[in-house]
């Protein structure tokens, strides 16, 4: 199955339009799992658990686990391996944000599709599509490219002007027309910009998916994000939320608070579509 028909089904089962982005910082976690030998993986699986049955996808960002060596890629596999095999309807997307030369991308593709057994994953689209033509090649797999970014400072160079248009839209309409001839294209539009949601949205039409980052922590508005981006179905989108769903308790009952907050968070995303 491609990667935007198992969302599509998995939005539709949860009836969700939510992502939690499985992000574990060590020091973070509650002290009981601090002193587990799988510590990330133990906090992942216990999230995993307590919120399958409210997501449209899961989305590790592999810097966590890199920062921890060897020991971390074995538990970012682990809890790859764990949602494939428990819930194998939920999509995975290995948060990866890589842009290197073809010849390079084709190994951090060979790493996300064929170890990490991902369904899809972020890519920069700064080398130009032939340098992701490697990861463009897996037609059944979703390549997120980078569009217009949550963080403040994202406008730094990606507003700038070039032809009466600012760079992120070069990049919708480049994506959209000219890498998109699988199928599996979406792009990362973030939740704190829903001008420029909508913006994108009318430059791409109803039919690409946009992966909105920025909900929660980072202050992005639930409403704001569903009427700039949802297409004419109510969908279209991937919003996820990481910092305010894994740490909503830093106790024993961590698990169930971020059941509680991915709950209240599906909802008020589900009472603007």
């Amino acid at each position: 199955m491609g990667f935007l028909r198992k969302l599509n089904a998995a939005q539709a089962k949860s009836d969700s339009l939510l992502c939690v982005g499985l992000d574990p910082d060590f020091e973070k976690l509650p002290k009981a799992l601090r002193d587990s030998d799988t510590p990330l993986f133990d906090f992942n699986k216990a999230i995993i658990d307590a919120t399958a049955g409210l997501v449209c996808a899961f989305k590790p960002n592999t810097a966590f686990y890199e920062s921890r060596g060897a020991e971390g890629i074995e538990e970012l596999k682990r809890t790859c391996d764990y949602i494939r095999e428990e819930y194998p309807d939920i999509p995975i997307i290995v948060d990866l944000k890589r842009a290197d030369i073809g010849n390079t991308n084709k190994h951090y593709a060979t790493f996300a599709f064929d170890y990490l057994g991902a369904d899809a994953v972020t890519v920069h689209p700064w080398l130009g599509r032939e340098a992701v033509q490697p990861f463009l090649d897996y037609k059944d797999k979703g390549i997120i490219v980078l569009c217009r970014t949550s963080n403040d400072g994202a406008g730094e160079f990606q507003d700038l002007q070039a032809e009466r248009l600012p760079i992120y839209m070069h990049v919708a309409k480049n994506v959209s027309k000219k890498w998109n001839a699988n199928g599996n294209c979406l792009l990362v539009v973030g939740a704190t910009y829903p001008e420029e949601i909508a913006r994108v949205r009318r430059q791409v039409g109803d039919k690409m998916v946009f992966l909105v980052p920025g909900l929660g922590a980072q202050g992005g508005d639930a409403e704001a994000v569903i009427k700039a981006g949802t297409n004419r179905a109510g969908r279209g989108l991937i919003i996820n939320s990481a910092r305010a769903i894994l740490y909503a308790s830093s106790g024993d009952d961590f698990a169930e608070a971020a059941r509680a907050k991915a709950v209240a968070t599906r909802d008020k995303i589900n009472e603007y579509r």
